[in-house]
């Protein structure tokens, strides 16, 4: 089931523009969303999510307009842009308290769940917590609430190798549970490991939207790696 549909996004600013972006994410699949900075990448985000106003186009999150329905669709949508600085000496247990009054949908036996399988310490603080260990921290609060898409703006930059890992595993577990992910990267090794599909964006217009390897098969010429796929084609490749 397609858990996510975008069609024709339009969004302008002075310098910068979204040109008909469209693309698809299925339910169970791992997308990552590829293209250098400024590309598109957190400006396509945010209008996905309504925080950004398009000026034309349409989304649907499980056949729904997101336009229509957004106070609906977004209590089982999961967000987080990074890890995102909280009160530094405050326990993440109050973090959680705070948070889930938000939410009319919070479960606290999944909340358990996901602490359990992120081995959180509710009684740290942000202060105490490596990088990774707050993007897992992000990731119980995104979704704990049955979200049922998880929307990530580079949740692995800044990570060390180890950590980047662990987030990634993190998401092949959440996929075999179902949970749709989109994540942005300029991190390549991240697509290779992870995901499913490809959305390449440049110059804020959609370059391609394929499986990883349709991509691979359509775009990468002998021996060369993903990495140096991408570069070349930043350097060369015009629509």
């Amino acid at each position: 089931m397609t858990a996510l549909k975008v069609e024709n996004i339009c969004k302008e600013y002075k310098n910068f523009k979204l040109d008909n972006v469209s693309f698809n994410v299925l339910e169970g699949h791992i997308v990552g969303f590829i293209g250098r900075n400024g590309a598109g990448k957190t400006t396509t985000i945010k209008s996905i999510l309504n925080i950004v106003k398009i000026s034309s186009g349409s989304v649907e999150y499980f056949n729904k307009d997101l336009f229509k329905y957004e106070d609906e669709i977004k209590g089982y949508i999961g967000y987080s842009s990074g890890t995102t600085n909280y009160y530094p000496k405050k326990k993440l247990i109050d973090i959680v308290n705070i948070t889930k009054k938000f939410y009319s949908s919070w479960d606290d036996t999944l909340q358990d769940e996901y602490v359990e399988l992120f081995k959180l310490d509710l009684n740290k603080t942000p202060s105490e917590l490596s990088e990774g260990m707050k993007v897992k921290f992000n990731l119980m609060l995104a979704l704990s609430h049955h979200a049922k898409v998880l929307i990530l703006d580079e949740p692995t930059s800044g990570l060390d190798p180890f950590s980047r890992d662990e987030i990634l595993e993190v998401f092949i577990e959440l996929k075999k549970r179902g949970t749709a992910i989109l994540f942005s990267t300029h991190i390549t090794s991240d697509l290779e490991k992870c995901a499913d599909d490809i959305i390449y964006i440049k110059n804020g217009k959609i370059i391609s939207s394929l499986s990883k390897d349709e991509f691979i098969n359509k775009f990468t010429l002998d021996k060369e790696t993903l990495e140096e796929t991408i570069l070349r084609l930043e350097r060369t490749y015009n629509e």
